[in-house]
């Protein structure tokens, strides 16, 4: 409704199409950036989003999709499982673990949040921790990006123009889903050009079951690298701290279209409840973390329509969607240089984002403590990301722990905020800045 109006039944599913049109571009570059499955993604997506609603009463309407904020980690986790004689998509499931305990550490957030309230949580996660993690999230996963990118170059400025065309003087809905253009527009010139291979397409199944047990944490029962969970843990869960910042700011955000106070009804501790175990719920079978998207946040300013029935609708269609293998398949075959103009544009995107959150918050760096902790954290994770090395390994006894950069700089910032005097933060006082850290915006 765009507050009273009934519709139909058949313009409810019409406008949930438009939210799945919305999220589907991101949500399947996630799978397809990290190398899990893109129908295990649809159908987490579409549950988890489910699970979200039930847990918050049906008066959010938010849609959770594939977050980037953990792509980092991803890569991280694949490497050093691959240095450890970890083979195929064996990772998936270590880096499952991460995340799941990550999405965990929303539960903890949740129940503090229920108790003290948010601004004697959130003085701990201020923007100027907040802020330089998510610039470090990007700046090191750009890399990759180029490295995509060398496959050919002219696809991947394809893909960036239409982006940017699209991003820049579109309307309406094409304004809202470039990611998506500019993956259908270069993808669909490469396969004229005769540059992608459908082979796997032809001979996929038209109906198939989304979840690869392999892939799934359950895989580990049998026999796990102990040493490999540990570091993967310490890995993701940083990254959580993130993530629960871009939550924020996508339920203030969605509180601002639709004209109603999500942050204190359901409250902020329902909703961090409800992203959490969605996020735990796709990691535990190989998905990527869920987070509420601010691409559907944009449909609810496009269309007036705020009925949260809409969002729950186009979670099923996700769902649905996730039992063909052949739309899998077709996804699995996007070209490499168009992932690669794809994340150019997202990894620098994703660090702009940091760059916002500290900007809006008027963060001041005349301030000593806060030149200290950005510059720690920045040095730190850069700095042992792009090291010959690519992380800190040390021993506790038989067990070889390993700690990436972001994962040094994200602990360190965090305890060098709670130690040094002069945090000032105050959670609420800027509508801009509780709003700035919204990744799914990208």
């Amino acid at each position: 409704m765009s507050n009273t109006k009934k519709l139909s039944a058949g313009k409810y599913a019409l406008l949930g199409f438009q939210h799945v049109f919305a999220m589907f571009g991101a949500t399947v570059l996630v799978p397809t950036l990290t190398g899990l499955d893109v129908a295990t993604t649809l159908l987490m997506a579409g549950l988890g989003t489910l699970l979200f609603h039930l847990i918050t009463g049906g008066k959010v309407p938010a849609f959770l999709g594939s977050s980037f904020a953990f792509l980092g980690g991803y890569a991280a986790v694949r490497t050093m499982a691959e240095s450890q004689g970890v083979a195929g998509t064996g990772w998936i499931p270590y880096a499952g673990i991460g995340v799941l305990v990550a999405g965990l550490i929303y539960v903890v957030i949740s129940m503090l949040f229920r108790a003290f309230g948010p601004n004697k949580v959130m003085r701990y996660f201020p923007p100027i921790v907040t802020g330089p993690i998510i610039i470090c999230i990007g700046i090191n996963l750009a890399s990759s990006a180029v490295n995509n990118c060398a496959a050919n170059w002219w696809i991947a400025i394809l893909a960036v123009a239409i982006i940017v065309v699209c991003n820049i003087w579109g309307k309406g809905m094409i304004r809202i889903i470039p990611i998506l253009l500019g993956v259908v527009g270069s993808y669909a010139v490469a396969a004229l050009c005769g540059m992608v291979d459908f082979t796997e397409v032809r001979e996929a199944a038209w109906i198939g079951f989304p979840i690869k047990m392999e892939e799934t944490v359950f895989s580990l029962f049998s026999g796990a690298n102990g040493s490999l969970i540990i570091s993967a843990l310490i890995a993701m869960v940083p990254i959580s701290l993130a993530t629960m910042m871009e939550h924020i700011g996508d339920i203030c955000a969605i509180s601002s279209t639709v004209g109603a106070n999500f942050v204190e009804d359901p409250g902020l501790h329902r909703t961090l409840l409800g992203d959490g175990l969605a996020t735990s719920m796709a990691a535990l079978f190989g998905a990527p973390a869920n987070t509420t998207y601010g691409e559907n946040t944009g449909v609810l300013a496009l269309t007036k329509v705020y009925d949260p029935k809409v969002i729950r609708i186009a979670a099923c269609i996700a769902a649905v969607l996730s039992f063909c293998p052949k739309f899998a398949a077709l996804v699995h075959c996007m070209p490499t240089a168009t992932i690669g103009g794809v994340s150019l544009i997202l990894y620098g995107m994703i660090s702009a984002v940091g760059v916002r959150n500290v900007v809006e918050n008027q963060v001041d760096f005349t301030k000593s403590r806060n030149v200290i902790i950005a510059a720690l954290i920045m040095s730190l994770s850069l700095g042992i990301s792009f090291s010959t090395a690519g992380a800190i390994a040390f021993q506790i006894g038989s067990v070889t722990i390993s700690l990436s950069g972001l994962a040094v700089a994200s602990l360190v910032g965090v305890l060098l905020n709670a130690i040094l005097p002069g945090n000032d933060y105050v959670f609420g006082k800027n509508k801009n800045g509780d709003t700035a850290m919204d990744l799914g915006r990208v």
